[in-house]
């Protein structure tokens, strides 16, 4: 989704600013654009990448020591320079940038051009600008004030950032809704929407909450809730490292972070997992132990690949803590009217902390008296901070805009809670627990294994590269990750993929298969196994192309499947650690073999903070 950047200090504002738009460009974005004050305020803005706004700049007075940047994914408007970021008031004086979706823009609009004020643009942003511009020539004191009673009309989300031309020392900026992040440094801030743009320059960071305003200047930062008083910043240290968001020697953030996943897993587990005291500990849960053991009900809620972590652990809290589990999409659990009953446990799932559906979603259910539960990797995020408790996933951050190393870390994060808690309630055995634990901890490095079969999965890729369309089969503890491979597969590929339970194959799916049609099997051993291979054959028997991922030495898939791709063997409950790495390998060079961005797909965004 869109990202911010901003500057205010002693330093040349405009290679910063560039630089974190850099950063910020694996967010996902259309168009480009900075403002820059020194003595005059500055506008440019791009269609495009940010390379394109670099060259379109080349020979423009680039001086000053304040400024903002953005880079925007279309909501109201089409992608184009007139609605790219900054825009810049009537008068001239003000630039703002802004993420997030104001919904009553409309009735805003209409009473603004009824005042005269013309529009430039076709976005929301612009009508937001004018607005707190017409407050600020009539009705207020000063650019805060104007701020202040333009977002009490303001329905919707935003975070936004104004450089006023008649104060060239401060910035304002407010949020709700979309996330918002400001670097300390010496006599200089650092202002964006995550901290990417900001660790090369400081650790000390502060995270704003819903309907706080900041009123920056190079040597003071103030923070003012909603009723204009004071608040202390509270700063935090980012644990991040510069060389997490670079490369490091890979040709994609993708492959680089699917490469990742051995150490992002054992990164989650180092602390928590003891196998040689067989003991799990966790503090989120140790502190509401009793809580979660006695749930009557728990409650997943995610989107997208952390909606798919949400399905896998429904089996596997039902299997190990013999508690009723419903998975519900937070796009569609915030607006119907769900019974939530005190004492209800949701676990909320999300990569960035920022999903705007989870947030709204956690928000309804708190208020009717549910305990929240966060399992997320983003340190200080909102949904960090709106739980009561949770778990943070330690995978890193991840660049690729399709996520592949913080599913599987939340997957092990979901295992460790499920299985703390089955044994706390004495739902399994100690052994079975014991088993689990030990199992878990060779998970890394039964990952490392399944990464060496990278090339063989790329030669798969480029053989099925021009298919039109593929299905995911799976059972049990693989159905979710039939279909966390389908959506891999068309968010990189632009193939289309549908992942089915594999018993469902033959009420309705089975009318597709045709002669050549690939058709991937999450097959490794399991209770299911058997079913699968009669799957398999009634594939075969239709000229379908079986492509297989099983546990090493299964001679019955071999002799079915078109192609296979064997991973270690593992407890059946955790076999899903392992079954899903091929699958992202195959979405990766399958990718790659059409030539396409496998790291900013089209029309994707990293983190959506709207709607």
């Amino acid at each position: 989704m869109c990202g911010i950047v901003a500057y205010i200090g002693s330093r040349e504002a405009y290679p910063i600013i560039l630089k974190g738009l850099q950063r910020l460009e694996y967010r996902g974005y259309d168009s480009a654009g900075v403002a820059l004050l020194d003595n005059t305020l500055e506008v440019y803005k791009k269609k495009g990448k940010v390379a394109e706004l670099e060259a379109s700049l080349v020979g423009k007075n680039l001086h000053a020591q304040a400024g903002i940047g953005h880079t925007r994914w279309a909501t109201h408007g089409e992608p184009s320079d007139r609605n790219a970021h900054p825009h810049r008031s009537s008068s001239g004086k003000l630039a703002m940038v802004h993420n997030g979706i104001i919904e009553n823009f409309a009735p805003i609009k209409k009473e603004l051009i009824g005042k005269g004020y013309d529009f430039e643009s076709d976005t929301d942003t612009e009508v937001l600008l004018h607005f707190i511009d017409d407050i600020y020539q009539n009705d207020a004191e000063s650019l805060e004030e104007a701020v202040r009673i333009a977002l009490k009309r303001i329905v919707g989300a935003y975070v936004i950032i104004l450089l006023d031309q008649d104060h060239p020392d401060t910035l304002i900026a407010a949020r709700k809704g979309s996330p918002l992040v400001i670097g300390i440094g010496k006599n200089e801030h650092f202002l964006a929407s995550d901290a990417s743009p900001i660790i090369e320059y400081t650790k000390e960071v502060v995270y704003i909450n819903d309907y706080e305003m900041a009123i920056v200047k190079p040597d003071e930062l103030v923070l003012k809730n909603p009723g204009n008083e004071r608040i202390t910043p509270f700063i935090t240290k980012l644990d991040m490292e510069l060389a997490a968001i670079e490369k490091g020697g890979y040709a994609h953030f993708m492959l680089k972070e699917i490469f990742e996943q051995p150490t992002a897993v054992f990164d989650c587990l180092r602390g928590r997992l003891d196998p040689k005291t067989g003991s799990i500990r966790m503090g989120g849960i140790d502190k509401h132990l009793d809580l979660l053991r006695d749930a009557k009900r728990i409650i997943l809620v995610g989107c997208g690949t952390s909606w798919h972590a949400g399905l896998l652990a429904e089996y596997v809290f039902e299997e190990l803590c013999r508690i009723p589990v419903e998975v519900e999409y937070a796009s569609e659990f915030r607006y119907r009217n769900p019974v939530i009953n005190p004492g209800d446990v949701i676990i909320a799932i999300s990569q960035s902390g920022e999903t705007a559906d989870t947030l709204v979603a956690l928000e309804n259910a708190r208020k009717q008296g549910a305990f929240i539960f966060g399992v997320v990797n983003v340190v200080g995020s909102s949904i960090a901070r709106l739980a009561h408790a949770g778990a943070y996933t330690h995978a890193g951050p991840e660049i690729g805009v399709a996520s592949t190393k913080a599913f599987t870390a939340q997957l092990t994060v979901l295992y460790l809670i499920a299985i703390k808690l089955g044994y706390s309630k004495n739902a399994i055995s100690q052994e079975r627990y014991l088993h689990l634990i030990n199992e878990l901890a060779l998970i890394p490095e039964k990952i490392t294994e399944v990464l060496r079969s990278a090339n063989q999965v790329k030669l798969l890729a480029e053989r099925y590269k021009d298919a039109r369309d593929f299905l995911f089969l799976g059972r049990g503890y693989n159905f979710p990750i039939a279909l966390e491979g389908a959506l891999k597969l068309k968010e990189i590929s632009y193939i289309h993929a549908e992942g089915y339970p594999a018993a469902e194959m033959k009420h309705g799916p089975i009318a597709l298969v045709e002669e050549g049609l690939p058709i991937v099997f999450v097959a490794t051993k399991d209770g299911y196994h058997e079913k699968l291979v009669s799957n398999a054959q009634e594939i075969k028997a239709r000229k379908g192309s079986v492509l297989a991922v099983i546990s090493e030495q299964d001679s019955v898939f071999e002799e079915i499947a078109d192609a296979t791709i064997a991973v270690p063997a593992a407890d059946e409950i955790l076999a899903p650690l392992l079954s899903v790495v091929p699958l992202q390998l195959l979405a990766y060079y399958t990718g790659l073999a059409k030539g396409l961005d496998v790291d900013k797909p089209r029309n994707l965004a990293k983190s959506v903070t709207v709607e």
